[in-house]
């Protein structure tokens, strides 16, 4: 979505709370309390300086204020306004501008906070925009700060800084993601029936994690180009090439998630299968047991109801009614039940429900 440039009343003269500061050969010389300040002490200070500025979820009015002074691209500026951008390095005229996708495990949810940071690369200036938690660019800063010599480098060294944090924070949800990938495996032999759920989510989080990192890579190789391009101290390039090399192993544990996910849902598919079947198995022998049972239940039923039948009849106290003064009439009704309970029970034992 595009946001058009606001007009000029809408940000002159705005200043806010920033982190800034001023540098003289890789060492801090002022610390300005806004950007205006920054602006002009910048200026003082001539040739030779750099200025750091950092700014946290910044406001329109800032970004749109940092955009005439130091001439910055208004697309840039509509990517770091509005975020959600994907990792990139682009190059507006004499400014790099970088959009780094940080990443952090939170353990108690067993999820990945994604996050960015933007930062324009100038000749005398360094401009970050954090949107996330992580990395902690004022902890950059302070080690930064800490080593004056890479410092004097210049805004390539912040640059740098940003990246090998960026791809530092990642060691931390490589391994909060390989835990919980052992807790999920340990789950889907045990039988948890809330296991599917739980590679469906952790899938999702590793694929975007997947996106936030690889682009790494070729970004990396187009880092290190421009340097070589503007003729940037070699010291640097070892420097990045030992970040290329720390994302490259993210990359590839990663891509190794992504896949151990993929054979553990079709291991977990097939236990469930199997569980389904075994669970059939046993409902089919528990029906076929009932059906046994009714049968034979049946079987006696019809048998021992021919002799209730003629008993029923024969009690019945009609005056005339057949055979009812018989001599034989009595052992007739006895040897007529005895024979139909016979003949009843051999053809039920030949069917095989006695």
């Amino acid at each position: 979505m595009m946001h058009p440039r606001p007009a000029k009343p809408y940000w002159a003269g705005t200043d806010g709370p920033v982190d800034s500061g001023i540098y003289v050969e890789g060492v801090r010389r002022r610390s300005p309390a806004s950007l205006t300040d920054t602006y002009r002490e910048l200026a003082a200070m001539g040739d030779g300086a750099m200025a750091w500025i950092g700014l946290d979820r910044p406001s329109q009015a800032q970004l749109w204020s940092l955009a005439e002074q130091f001439g910055l691209h208004g697309l840039a500026i509509e990517d770091a306004i509005v975020a959600h951008q994907r990792p990139k390095l682009e190059r507006y005229g004499d400014t790099l501008f970088v959009v780094l996708r940080t990443a952090r495990y939170l353990e108690r949810t067993e999820e990945v906070d994604f996050g960015e940071v933007h930062a324009f690369i100038g000749g005398n200036f360094v401009l970050t925009v954090r949107h996330s938690e992580s990395p902690d660019l004022a902890a950059v800063r302070r080690e930064l700060e800490a080593e004056p010599e890479l410092l004097a480098l210049g805004p390539q060294a912040v640059l740098y800084a940003i990246l090998d944090a960026a791809v530092d924070g990642y060691a931390p949800v490589i391994a909060g993601l390989q835990n919980a990938i052992d807790e999920i495996e340990t789950d889907v032999f045990d039988g948890d029936p809330a296991v599917s759920r739980r590679i469906y989510e952790l899938s999702r989080e590793v694929i975007e994690f997947q996106r936030a990192a690889r682009p790494l890579i070729p970004m990396l190789a187009d880092v290190s180009a421009e340097f070589e391009r503007h003729g940037i101290d070699e010291e640097m390039h070892r420097y990045l090439r030992d970040v290329g090399d720390h994302a490259t192993i993210v990359v590839e544990r990663v891509d190794g998630f992504r896949q151990n996910l993929q054979n553990i849902l079709t291991v977990n598919a097939t236990l469930v299968g199997q569980a389904q079947n075994e669970e059939m198995k046993r409902l089919s022998e528990a029906g076929y047991a009932q059906n046994e049972q009714v049968k034979r239940i049946s079987a006696w039923a019809a048998i021992l109801f021919a002799p209730t039948l003629i008993g029923t009849i024969y009690g019945m106290n009609f005056r005339h009614m057949p055979e009812l003064h018989w001599l034989f009439g009595y052992p007739f009704a006895v040897v007529l039940m005895a024979v139909v309970c016979g003949v009843l029970y051999t053809v039920f034992k030949h069917r095989g429900w006695l």
